[in-house]
């Protein structure tokens, strides 16, 4: 059978993205595999399993039962999502309740209306945004009901809609299983419930950790109840060369795992037949200080080990013989008697699906501490883009601070959409900051020891972005300094590219001009220039780098770094005539991921940090990924997304059949922007020939924003969705042009 992993954690682990997964809570026990969504964050990962309810599911309307009961099928057993919010550090389920003339909880002291059933079959009486035995609804909690006499909207019992709704986050009682809804047998009574998917963040049994700091401390528990099957797994992490994982005594009979050497991971059991030993060989060392993962397992029929995704080794069980394994004493993790202990880390150390608490144990036994560090040697290449690997109790982060990207791996580009006219200044010192101090603090690299100099000058520049216009001629980029020097990205009047450089020493600037590529095409180019002292390296899309050398009578130092322009140039004294020309009207398009040595301007911008104060900005910056490249659609910002639900007012769209069968809905979304692209092109079409025929002038498009215009709930949602409906403007300036 295929291993999953035990959690999104672990997913996350392994570098994934955002995604369904499959995952076993309890490894090979009896619960199976199922399947949920997987939500990275930058901080935290999410689990989410959907049921099949739909949203604003409607009750009522003179019913003649006296009670409506509402049943929830999750897409997963109840066992199963039992597993996940057990080992979870907190969950959470959206519940609302829409009224009229239906009363919800009554009062503290009356027998409630309705009611939802959660784990174990329990009915319980308290509503969203409140708590187990309190038998009040959110607003009751913070005291602005519609009637204060009551602790709900909904049991003023008006005759217009009012809702109640917020987070059940007792993890004990969730899922909810049912609603029954009461107060519905009057004519006029109404009500709508809806309820979201149940959703949990943090794995504690992934993190459940333990250090073995000397070689004869170990962590005892009680005998390990294993004797017609033994399904063992757990991380290792090690720069010791040999050492008792763990070990368990019968009379003769036993159970060990052990590291053998620093290839070798050994798994050896007496079951009564004599000795059993099963050895995995890795052809990398183990005792490289990294998590390796061991699973070892043993039935009646057969004992197999497996290290990291190494092949398996199995071993066939005697056909005659002993089967049952008989164990007397405690289970010793990280030792056994008399033998060299394991000197390191264990963790997530499961026997037959139930985690052991290390953690606990170790607080109380000398020698073992609790948790882990070193989690960036096994984890830290997922940071991508010069991201740092930031060490946590429990796993690690990624800081993407001196990048030009965020998100939990530091790949998600940050971008805007530049409309006409509009321009971004960074400034290389804060104001109030002294010359001297500025290059040497924002721009250099401190690592740099020729750069720091008193002659506040640059031998070298990195930059890189990548953009997307359709304009020509433009400046996508420029920098100024307190001298004549200066360096630009230009789009000429023809929609080829030119890097220009005047340091100095010549009569005219040195410009590489990248003809026969016409990059005032729409799509997303990329575009990376180095220098050190003459030699100049570029690199466009993804063609291999070039190389060139500034004029031998150029200088070499970029002198007096002053400030980096995107869009546009706003500078006092002389400009380049060129530059002076290409600025009018101005870059119209999406910039990306800008990055000059260590400075990430747009991010600057976009993301408030302590270098925000060096920006400012013209015009209106709208975070859009349309210079991403390549062009990708990433998933939808928490803010809008409907399945996330922060805001306790927020009722979302109906989550149907569909995502209970798992159907991946990102294929949905995309058919949908394609669907809305072309509507939107075709409506333009026939707006413009109309428009053109009435009116010999200038025209705008006005995009229609939110929901009201939206043509099917996927438009909804990508009416609401900023990222959505920055690719669709841009196709709409697009075929305007």
């Amino acid at each position: 059978s295929a291993i999953y992993e035990l959690s999104c954690e672990a997913y996350k682990h392994l570098g994934k993205t955002s995604n369904y997964y499959w995952i076993d809570p309890d490894g090979s026990g009896t619960l199976g595999p199922l399947k949920v969504y997987c939500n990275m964050t930058e901080d935290k990962v999410w689990t989410t399993v959907y049921h099949d309810l739909q949203m604003q599911t409607f009750v009522g309307g003179n019913s003649p039962e006296k009670l409506s009961v509402l049943q929830l099928n999750y897409s997963a057993t109840m066992d199963q999502i039992s597993a996940i919010t057990s080992s979870a550090e907190y969950c959470e389920q959206f519940i609302s309740y829409s009224c009229k003339m239906s009363r919800l909880l009554n009062t503290p002291e009356g027998n409630p209306y309705t009611w939802w059933v959660g784990k174990a079959n329990e009915k319980h009486y308290y509503w969203g945004g409140s708590g187990p035995g309190i038998q009040k609804c959110a607003c009751g909690i913070e005291r602005n009901c519609t009637d204060p006499k009551y602790y709900c909207n909904c049991d003023a019992d008006y005759k217009q809609w009012r809702k109640d709704s917020g987070m059940l986050s007792y993890k004990e009682h969730l899922p909810v299983s049912q609603v029954v809804v009461g107060d519905l047998d009057r004519p006029g009574s109404e009500a709508k419930v809806s309820v979201g998917p149940v959703r949990c963040q943090g794995d504690r049994n992934y993190w459940n950790a333990a250090s073995f700091v000397t070689s004869s401390s170990y962590l005892h528990f009680s005998t390990f109840q294993g004797e017609t099957s033994a399904d063992i797994s757990f991380y290792f992490k090690t720069s010791a060369s040999d050492g008792v994982f763990l070990e368990n005594l019968g009379n003769t009979d036993f159970i060990k795992l052990e590291l053998k050497s620093a290839t070798e991971v050994s798994f050896s059991f007496d079951v009564g037949n004599g000795p059993v030993e099963i050895v995995v060989r890795s052809p990398n060392p183990l005792n490289d200080d990294q998590w390796h993962r061991v699973n070892a397992e043993r039935n009646v029929k057969q004992a197999s080990l497996q290290v990291d995704q190494l092949p398996l080794e199995v071993r066939k069980a005697p056909t005659e013989g002993h089967t049952r394994l008989e164990l007397y004493s405690q289970l010793y993790v990280g030792a056994a008697g008399g033998q060299r202990g394991f000197l390191g880390c264990i963790r997530s150390l499961r026997m037959n699906g139930v985690t052991l608490d290390l953690e606990e144990r170790a607080k109380v036994t000398p020698g073992v501490k609790p948790g882990c560090s070193g989690h960036c040697t096994s984890y830290g290449m997922y940071c991508a883009n010069g991201g740092k690997c930031v060490e946590k109790y429990n796993g690690y982060s990624c800081d993407c601070s001196k990048t030009a990207y965020d998100g939990p791996f530091c790949i998600k580009d940050v971008g805007a959409f530049f409309e006409e006219g509009m321009w971004l200044r960074y400034n290389f010192h804060s104001p109030g900051t002294s010359v001297k101090d500025l290059v040497s603090r924002t721009l250099l690299s401190s690592a740099d020891p020729e750069i720091t100099g008193p002659d506040l000058s640059l031998n070298r520049e990195e930059l890189s972005f990548s953009f997307s216009t359709t304009k020509s001629p433009c400046v996508l980029l420029y920098v100024s300094s307190y001298t004549p020097d200066f360096m630009a990205v230009l789009v000429n009047p023809t929609g080829n590219l030119q890097i220009r450089y005047n340091l100095g020493g010549t009569k005219e600037p040195y410009n590489i001009d990248i003809d026969h590529r016409n990059m005032a095409n729409g799509q997303p180019h990329t575009v990376n220039v180095t220098r050190n002292g003459r030699d100049i390296v570029l690199q466009l899309d993804h063609y291999p780098p070039t190389s060139y050398s500034l004029p031998a009578t150029s200088d070499i130092q970029f002198n007096s770094p002053k400030a980096l322009f995107l869009g546009k140039v706003i500078e006092i004294g002389k400009i380049d005539q060129d530059i002076y020309k290409y600025n009018t009207p101005g870059f119209t398009g999406c910039l990306s991921r800008v990055q000059f040595n260590q400075i990430a301007p747009l991010k600057a911008a976009l993301r408030p940090t302590n270098t925000s104060s060096h920006v400012h900005i013209q015009g209106e910056l709208v975070e859009s990924n349309c210079g991403a490249s390549p062009l990708t659609i990433p998933p939808m910002s928490a803010a809008t997304d409907p399945w996330h639900l922060d805001s306790a007012s927020a009722d979302f769209p109906y989550n149907g059949q569909a995502i209970g069968d798992g159907v991946n809905r990102n294929s949905a979304i995309i058919g949908g922007v394609i669907a809305v692209v072309i509507f939107t092109i075709l409506c333009t079409l026939v707006f413009l020939i109309r428009y053109m025929f009435r009116h010999k002038g200038t025209y705008h498009t006005n995009e229609a924003k939110g929901a009201e215009s939206a043509e099917s709930a996927d438009a909804a949602i990508m009416n609401n969705d900023p990222n959505f409906t920055e690719t669709i403007d841009e196709s709409k300036k697009e075929w305007l042009i």
